[in-house]
């Protein structure tokens, strides 16, 4: 082979859309122990085509108490994903397993966390929801005296030291969890009491976080806004059924909704700032990427509120200011050297109900745009278990088609049917296939 062909070559092996598949989120027990039965299709992912596979790192596993680490069934599946040619993404998750879509088992976060009042997100209803701890307490000494941001970055201190040199190997990727399912959101939509398509609820009557609101009200002179809205409906309500989101009269409209739309959303950029910060000073030095996931809130994408995007704490594209919450996001992952992953690549418009004015093609589209025009490097996955070609084909041309690259896509989730199902398995070898050769 000549030196030009040779270049070609290398071109062609950097510039392909890398695959990865997730593993079962019971990879790694209660009891901290790898179940390696999952292990065994790795020779089949290998010949398939597929890079590597993404792992949750249980924070409810690894640190039963105080600075007390359990990675030994990561230091296993890290071995074994080496012995089979594969690499392995490791997610830092700080939120519950289970009461979310595709949740098969119940992983809750440590019980010394859980055990600990006031730190929870609070709906209007005044329900706490325990899955993920608050921002608003991200600087205070709540966890017997550390804060969640120490916490977390303690956590991936040891993570880093119990895996050594697999760090920057074998282990290529960290990505970050910063709320609930691991995304960048508020748990605007718990599905113990949401039901789709329904709105979701603010998650901001905490009482620390009612105060913190109340206090950004006074320093704008305006003390007059003493809540966050309580006229946005329930969790199951459409937008138009609230006062709040109402097309072309809503609250969302008023200088008032604007004002805690900002704040609100603000909060939620500060956080992943807070967080990434640290995590990337921690990885990155040992020649290992840091990413962070964003949630695919596809319904009511067409509705004038964006009602369920707003709950979740995305503003945008409701004549807010500032109001592309991806753009804003994207620049602060350029920023700090941070990989965006997103999901419902698969997602057709014309598969979802018409009447909650889904449109998961013109969101991906959206924020395609936004990470190609802030520079940042893109990874993708899908939301839904499929293994169908109409699926595969939109993953294609997400992938492909949209003029910005994507570095990485991850499917959702390594099971039987998957790699036992010869029809399955045929189908997403032309899917890893495709991608790689976009």
């Amino acid at each position: 082979m000549n030196a030009l062909c040779i270049l070609i070559a290398i071109s062609s092996i950097c510039s392909a859309t890398k695959v990865n598949v997730m593993m079962p989120l019971d990879t790694v027990a209660n009891n901290g122990k790898l179940n390696e039965t999952a292990v065994r299709s790795f020779g089949i992912l290998k010949n398939a085509g597929v890079y590597g596979v993404m792992v949750d790192v249980w924070w409810g596993i690894c640190e039963p108490s105080p600075k007390r680490y359990n990675f030994g069934g990561y230091q296993r599946l890290a071995d074994l994903c080496q012995q089979a040619g594969l690499k392995l993404q490791c997610v830092m998750s700080f939120h519950q397993c289970g009461g979310n879509v595709g949740d098969n088992v119940y992983i809750p976060i440590p019980e010394w966390v859980r055990n600990v009042n006031d730190i929870w997100y609070r709906d209007v209803h005044g329900h706490d929801d325990k899955e993920v701890v608050g921002l608003f307490v991200d600087n205070d000494p709540v966890l017997q005296g550390r804060t969640p941001v120490q916490v977390y970055t303690d956590y991936m201190n040891a993570f880093k030291q119990s895996m050594g040199n697999r760090i920057g190997t074998v282990i290529n990727e960290i990505q970050v969890g910063l709320g609930p399912c691991g995304e960048l959101r508020y748990p605007g939509y718990q599905s113990d009491r949401w039901s789709f398509p329904g709105v979701g609820e603010f998650q901001a009557f905490a009482p620390k976080m009612k105060q913190m609101f109340q206090n950004a009200s006074k320093a704008a002179n305006h003390p007059e806004w003493d809540s966050p809205p309580t006229d946005a409906g329930s969790y199951n309500s459409r937008p138009d059924d609230t006062s709040f989101f109402r097309a072309n009269s809503g609250g969302y409209q008023t200088e008032y909704g604007k004002f805690f739309m900002n704040w609100y959303s603000n909060l939620l950029i500060e956080h992943a700032r807070k967080i990434l910060t640290p995590a990337v000073s921690i990885f990155r030095s040992s020649n290992c990427a840091v990413a962070m996931k964003v949630a695919g809130i596809h319904w009511w994408y067409g509705h004038a509120s964006h009602a369920s995007e707003m709950t979740t704490g995305y503003v945008n594209g409701n004549g807010i200011s500032g109001s592309d919450f991806y753009k804003r996001v994207a620049s602060l992952l350029r920023e700090l050297g941070v990989i965006f992953d997103f999901t419902c690549f698969e997602m057709s418009n014309n598969e979802q109900p018409s009447d909650s004015r889904c449109q998961p093609e013109d969101l991906v589209n959206q924020v395609i745009q936004a990470t190609r025009q802030s520079g940042v490097t893109m990874s993708s996955e899908n939301a839904l278990e499929r293994y169908d070609s109409t699926a595969y084909n939109r993953v294609i041309q997400n992938t492909c088609n949209k003029g910005g690259k994507v570095e990485a896509f991850t499917y959702l989730r390594l099971n039987d049917k998957l790699v036992y199902n010869q029809n399955n398995l045929n189908e997403f070898k032309r899917l890893v296939s495709s991608i790689a050769n976009c």
